[in-house]
Formats: C-alpha cells, structure tokens, sequence
C-alpha cells in the first residue's frame, strides 16, 4: 500500500524497487508534469532520459539531482519531427542499450477553434497530440521487442478533455486530438494482447493541474511566472504536477497480473464543464 511520508505530498511504492537502474524515456520534460515527473523518478534510481524542445531546465534538474540515486539525462527532441525520435532513440540504445520505460507527456492546446483556426494550428497539435505520441510509442516498443524485454510500460499523459467535449479557451479541436490518445490506449492494449505480450499501456488523464500549460492557453504574457496566480480565478485549489505523478509511479509499482488502464484525476471541485 502506498504511504505518505511526513509533511509531504508524495508517496512511497514499493513496487518501484524493481525499476531501480532502468531506464525511462519522459517526453516534455522540461516543465510541469514532465519536469516533476523526471525528478520523482531519478529520486526512486531510474535513469532517466528527459526531451524537450528547450533542454536547459532539464540540464540544471541534472545538477540538482546529482547525487540522487537514479541520473537524468537531457536529450532535444522536438515530438513532431520522425527524425529527432529516431535520433533520440538511437542516442538511448548507444548510451544505455535501450529504455525500459516511455512516458508521453508532451502536449499541446494552442486555442485554436473549428470555427477559426487555422490548418497550420491543427496540425501542429496533430503532430504533437497525436502523431508524435505514435512514433514514440512505436520505437519504443520495437526496441523492447528486439531486446526481449516483457515487462516495458507505455504511458499517455491525456486530458479529462478526451473523455468529454471540451470547447473552453478554444479547446475544441484539442479535445478531439485527445479523445484519439482514448482510442489509441484501447488500440494498443488490444494490439498488445493479441501478440501475447506483457508491455503495459496506462493513460493518465488529469483535470486542471497547475503548470504553464493553463496560463499559456490564456493568453498570459509570461507562463512560468503566472502559474502561482493563474488558477485562482476557479476559486478552488487545483492539482499540481506532483500528484499527476504520483499516479504514473503509482501504476508503474503494480504486480505483472496487473494493469491501470486509464487514470482520471481531477480537482475535487472541478466542475464537469471543465
């Protein structure tokens, strides 16, 4: 059973000693989700392989996690382009022999509306939402089968916005590229099971967490410096990164015989058309 330790808000799994020295593939990792992610990872001795367009605050969580028992590894990849994942996961298998874990947790939601984005916009939240997602999950999967290895795990970070419309801050086509992370889980757990493989596939899917996703999709001047004040105008505390990844280790630390397929998390107050 999980427990907190004292005066935090994280958790201890036990199940997690098996990950010790592995590796982990975490995507967007340079902020948020991802950021936190990566640092809860190395601090449990996974070898952590952290992408992001900009790999600077990756680079500086490296140093501060130095002597963790795990290490992080700042790679660029940008998910939208075939070539950086495949450069990426050629980079992993040269330095480490292959990952053993992949989350993929870039994403995107640039407003852009059915009635007035336009086609360059939808793209690019295809690319990253969805295609990207695609790849990555494909080579990671080849390089588990080529090794042999059983017991991988897939991890979507997805959106209560793929279980529901969702058509605020011009959320539209957004949501419709995660209702497809929905479908794709189901795809690849099916896909999974039909070769008689154990690889895991877990989705995430989280309500209003408190990361410069949100003051980005508002319009705000300067994200990073806006998450402390952007989500008091709900009127309700909100999630942080931190218990988004408390879900990912919490699936990661169940028995083989077990699968989380999909987690949805959100505020306890968030209200549905959220």
């Amino acid at each position: 059973m999980a427990t907190t330790s004292e005066n935090t808000d994280t958790f201890n799994y036990p199940g997690m000693e098996r990950w010790k020295g592995r590796v982990a593939i975490v995507t967007g990792a340079s902020a948020g989700i991802g950021y936190e992610l990566s640092k809860r990872l190395v601090q449990l001795g996974v070898v952590v392989v952290g992408c992001a367009r900009n790999i600077a605050a990756i680079e500086s969580l490296s140093q501060e996690l130095s002597r963790s028992g795990g290490k992080l590894v700042a790679m660029k990849c940008d998910v939208r382009k075939e070539e950086d994942i495949l450069s990426m996961m050629s980079a992993i298998k040269s330095q480490f022999g292959g990952a053993d874990i992949c989350v993929n947790n870039a994403g995107l939601n640039n407003s852009a509306t059915l009635l007035s984005g336009t086609t360059e916009k939808w793209r690019e939240m295809m690319e990253v939402n969805v295609l990207g997602l695609c790849i990555m999950t494909r080579e990671f999967i080849k390089q588990l089968r080529e090794r042999n290895v059983d017991d991988g795990h897939v991890f979507f970070i997805n959106s209560l916005a793929g279980h529901h419309a969702v058509a605020a801050f011009g959320s539209s086509f957004y949501s419709g590229t995660k209702f497809a992370v929905t479908a794709l889980t189901e795809g690849l757990r099916k896909e999974l099971r039909d070769i008689k493989s154990n690889i895991k596939i877990t989705a995430v899917s989280p309500g209003i967490v408190a990361t410069e996703f949100g003051p980005r999709l508002m319009g705000m001047a300067n994200p990073k410096e806006a998450v402390k004040t952007a989500y008091d105008q709900f009127g309700f505390p909100v999630l942080q990164p931190e218990d988004i990844a408390n879900c990912v280790l919490y699936a990661l630390s169940t028995p083989p015989r077990m699968q989380i397929h999909d987690i949805l998390v959100r505020p306890t107050q968030q209200p549905a058309s959220l």
